[in-house]
């Protein structure tokens, strides 16, 4: 079994277009088409759908790919891993964050460059299941998630920060910047929050919940950047990370307030698989998060 089929069929199932392959693996689409009937004529399966385009991939073929992810994933890392032995550490180092831990890439990624001049980052935005998933096909080498809340299986972690929520309005005179937004009345404002499908979400509805209040946001998105952006219409109000308003510092628009009652913070933090023997870049990436200053 030639790798080059492999990562021709985990491209495919990545880009679900085959000339979007083609050009990701560096191939012509013919050659590209080729490799993958070789490949499902070795296994004596067929994994792809088709006609003239990519329809999806076959129950054959769902059950294929996250064994050639690990197949390629585990590659690399052994490429990595011999190169490491007499020369520094090189290449891309793909990190996927969760939105609420975007503010700890620049800490991150300054602190990793610095001990590894070699490396490059590639910063994705990810989902906490996401991330997990992408571990575990060795398709990043490393995550920046929740680390209490649904914590992803499998893992190592490195605590980095602990997570409290801001209210964020426009500027308004008439209101007190230092006085502390009462759940309730948070809950009767027009809101912009993330949707259900991210984890930050989930616990902030259940911080309503628990209150016994029902948040029904008037708009959703997918970005802390997309709600900021909201808020700046002067139509909405959104809860963030009180990381995010480090990054904010000065803008004349938006005014943070902490929320009212007692909250318990939210770990964040670094994880990477747990698996031996772990790769070079999941070492360096461990040692890294262990000297910055945590929590």
């Amino acid at each position: 079994m030639q790798l080059r089929h492999l990562r021709y069929f985990v491209t495919l199932a990545r880009q679900r277009h085959f000339a979007r392959a083609a050009s990701e693996c560096g191939v012509s689409q013919p050659t590209l088409s080729a490799g993958l009937a070789a490949l499902e004529l070795e296994l004596g399966k067929r994994l792809v759908e088709r006609d003239r385009r990519f329809i999806g991939l076959t129950p054959q073929g769902e059950a294929m790919l996250p064994w050639a992810e690990q197949v390629l994933g585990a590659m690399g890392s052994m490429v990595s891993a011999v190169g490491a032995t007499d020369a520094p550490l090189a290449g891309a180092f793909r990190l996927a964050s969760i939105p609420a831990a975007l503010p700890l890439i620049g800490r991150f990624g300054d602190a990793l460059l610095r001990a590894h001049p070699g490396l490059s980052l590639a910063v994705t935005q990810a989902t906490s299941r996401a991330i997990e998933q992408d571990l575990a096909a060795l398709s990043c080498d490393a995550g920046l998630t929740y680390l209490d809340h649904e914590p992803p299986a499998h893992v190592v972690s490195v605590p980095l920060a602990e997570e409290r929520y801001l209210f964020v309005s426009c500027r308004n005179s008439a209101e007190d910047a230092e006085s502390p937004m009462d759940w309730s009345e948070a809950a009767a404002m027009p809101l912009c929050l993330l949707h259900e499908g991210m984890q930050y979400r989930r616990i902030l509805d259940a911080q309503f919940v628990a209150r016994g209040l029902s948040c029904q946001p008037r708009a959703v998105a997918d970005s802390h950047v997309a709600l900021l952006s909201l808020v700046r219409s002067g139509r909405f109000a959104t809860i963030i990370p009180d990381g995010y308003a480090s990054l904010m510092r000065g803008l004349e628009w938006a005014m943070f307030r902490p929320m009212a009652g007692p909250e318990q913070g939210r770990r964040l933090g670094l994880v990477v698989l747990d698996r031996q023997p772990l790769s070079p870049l999941a070492l360096a990436a461990l040692r890294v998060a262990r000297s910055m200053d945590g929590i």
